[in-house]
């Protein structure tokens, strides 16, 4: 029997994981409390339902694809939240960047009810999930997993079986310190070459293809070098908790971040400049104004 497919959060990232999902034949039940999100949803092809309890009702997997602490806890433990609908056998994919400790309760609070909690976190910006270029790191039961893999190959262009549950977590955060870094050094370089009067477009052609690339320079190079944050693929606001996230996780291993703990500033004052719904390349604007160029 084909799997029936759920998504709790149709978002930036929800969204595009429907769409994919659509496209590849399956069928999906998903909420949003924006309305506005519920209606695009439905006039893409997916069946529009009015909570997560009742999209866990519906579905054999479910994708949790929220970005907030507070929109995990209504989305699974809600009045009308996962654990009230979710069946025996169900197979829930936690596919945000939080804390292990709530993903933990997320895991045992619906084991109760018979469903397995995989712990899915996803690498990509919300441009890369509407190409599918995205990474998702999986930990957590093994038979849960190779039953869940085709959903996650509907939407991604790889996915990792990473051992058991919290390492895909783990693995996210050291893979977004990566992120965190890059970003900020994709902004210095860019803001550097104006300086020195250098086109933007020469930097992202010649240095793109350099060994002084990164993926952060080849998916936000082009925001920074047009001045244009909006709409975000990530936005500061958000990914700020992802930052909080990695320095408690390495300072619970008593592990040095010289060049992470050193980027941190630059993320909160673009925040306190008034960008918390940017996109985190807009670091490079804060970059601009301390090199004396004009504010984007």
């Amino acid at each position: 029997m084909a799997l029936r497919i759920g998504i709790v959060g149709l978002g930036i990232m929800g969204s595009a994981y429907a769409g994919h999902l659509i496209d590849a034949g399956f069928s999906t039940a998903g909420f949003d409390p924006d309305p506005a999100a519920l209606q695009r949803y439905r006039e893409r092809g997916g069946k529009a339902v009015d909570s997560p309890r009742a999209v866990a009702a519906e579905s054999d997997v479910v994708i949790l694809a929220v970005a907030t602490v507070a929109a995990v806890q209504a989305a699974v433990f809600g009045e009308d939240g996962l654990v009230h609908g979710v069946g025996s056998g169900a197979v829930v994919l936690e596919a945000g960047t939080f804390a292990l400790e709530l993903k933990e309760r997320v895991r045992d609070e619906l084991a109760q009810k018979g469903a397995v909690v995989l712990d899915t976190p996803v690498s990509g910006t919300g441009s890369q999930a509407l190409t599918k270029d995205l990474v998702f790191f999986a930990s957590g039961d093994r038979a849960a997993f190779e039953r869940a893999q085709p959903v996650l190959l509907a939407i991604a262009r790889d996915v990792r079986y990473v051992g058991p549950f919290g390492d895909g977590s783990k693995l996210k955060y050291i893979a977004n310190l990566l992120v965190t870094i890059h970003n900020l050094s994709t902004a210095e370089a860019m803001v550097l070459a104006e300086k020195a009067g250098i086109s933007a477009g020469t930097v992202l052609d010649v240095l793109g293809e350099s060994a002084a690339t990164s993926r952060m320079m080849q998916v936000r190079g082009p925001m920074m070098a047009s001045h244009t944050y909006e709409p975000a693929t990530m936005k500061l606001e958000v990914y700020q908790k992802d930052i909080d996230i990695i320095d408690a996780f390495a300072k619970s291993l008593a592990c040095p971040t010289p060049l992470f703990t050193s980027s941190m500033p630059f993320y909160r004052r673009a925040i306190a400049e008034g960008r918390g719904k940017q996109d985190t390349a807009a670091i490079a604007a804060v970059l601009r104004e301390t090199a004396g160029l004009p504010a984007d």
